[in-house]
């Protein structure tokens, strides 16, 4: 069943008041390598939730035409780089993407040398793995020999981004080298589901957790990575069947509410929001670039109704769970704790965004 495009178009505007509204209370003590206090719940903090967000606005302006949206994101931006970037490393990484497509619709030449110079670096200073992949490196620990499913969609996707954009074909080229690396490693091939990491120490996948987040950031990544930029055929191919056997892996375990657990496979684990809304995008985009059918449509749709059920009077998005390290048992999966996150407002977003066009599809054709 449709939401209502008004009722939809409402949410969305809510969404967007509660992610500029976030603010670090506190609850979190996560130190910097580097000594600096780590903030990844505030919205003026230049991390991989913010950076997730600040892609999801700009997919909505990208949908909406709001120059509004525009102006927030050219704002944020122009702060923080006034301000200093931060070291490099796989989640700092996270806010260039929509700093790219900001300057591919743009082509505004304030933010062509951060882009540039960021890429060089990825490109030239990224640790990596055997086989070449990055090493999931982020600003509080440095996880030596770990491929996770995060770097994906906090590295990959701004390569292929800004690669496409400026003509740089070596950029995209290495992304799709690190999502055929990371897909050796971590997808599972007996369920089609994806482990959240790999450890080259050992060989092994951890817990072998079946973690709802990291499979939305691939089922999402995925279909954003073939929006982004012109892959080779053979690579695409080979892709688009891994999310194929994604997806199958993932329909039967959509709970009654709409909602995936954030153990996938596991019946104990809560439901959990942020993987609902990526997970949903993606099947609600797959749908429309033709690479799912009717019950990729009906089960994004269901899991749209479930991401609006869990938005509250201000715009924050419920029941999201926090940043989560790479666990060593599925336990430490099951109490992660829940707090309000950019990532959560950006992947509902995205979400609500797809069920938008959708809905409006549906309206025009009644």
């Amino acid at each position: 069943m449709h939401e209502p495009a008004g009722d939809i178009r409402r949410k969305l505007d809510l969404l967007v008041a509660g992610m500029t509204g976030l603010r670090h209370d506190g609850r979190f003590d996560e130190p910097n390598l580097d000594g600096t206090a780590g903030d990844y719940i505030s919205f003026d903090s230049w991390e991989w939730p913010q950076g997730v967000g600040l892609y999801g606005l700009m997919r909505l302006w990208l949908f909406t035409g709001r120059e509004d949206l525009k102006q927030l994101v050219e704002d944020w931006y122009s702060a923080r780089l006034s301000a200093g970037l931060p070291s490099l490393n796989v989640n700092t990484t996270a806010p260039m993407l929509g700093l790219s497509v900001l300057w591919r619709e743009t082509r505004d030449p304030r933010w062509q040398k951060p882009l540039d110079d960021w890429a060089n670096r990825v490109m030239a200073d990224m640790s990596r793995t055997e086989e070449g992949a990055f090493e999931h490196h982020v600003s509080d620990k440095i996880n030596h020999h770990e491929l996770w499913d995060d770097t994906l969609y906090m590295v990959a996707l701004f390569l292929a981004s800004y690669g496409q954009a400026s003509g740089r074909r070596e950029l995209v080229d290495e992304a799709a080298r690190q999502f055929l690396v990371h897909s050796r490693y971590l997808a599972d091939t007996r369920s089609g589901l994806w482990f959240h990491g790999w450890t080259f120490d050992g060989r092994h996948n951890f817990a072998e957790a079946r973690w709802a987040r990291g499979n939305a950031w691939i089922t999402a990544g995925m279909l954003d990575l073939f929006d982004l930029a012109d892959l080779p055929k053979p690579v695409e191919d080979f892709l688009q069947g891994v999310l194929v056997a994604q997806v199958n892996a993932l329909l039967p375990l959509q709970t009654a509410s709409g909602a995936w657990r954030t153990l996938l496979d596991d019946p104990t684990s809560y439901e959990e929001i942020s993987a609902t809304a990526g997970i949903g995008y993606g099947l609600l985009k797959g749908h429309r670039l033709g690479l799912g059918g009717q019950a990729w449509k009906a089960a994004g749709l269901k899991a749209a109704q479930a991401v609006m059920r869990n938005i509250d009077e201000t715009g924050t998005v419920l029941n999201v769970s926090y940043g989560t390290r790479m666990g060593h048992d599925l336990k430490f999966y099951r109490d992660i704790p829940i707090q309000p996150t950019g990532y959560g407002q950006a992947l509902s977003i995205l979400c609500l965004s797809e069920a938008l066009r959708h809905a409006d599809a549906g309206e025009q054709a009644a």
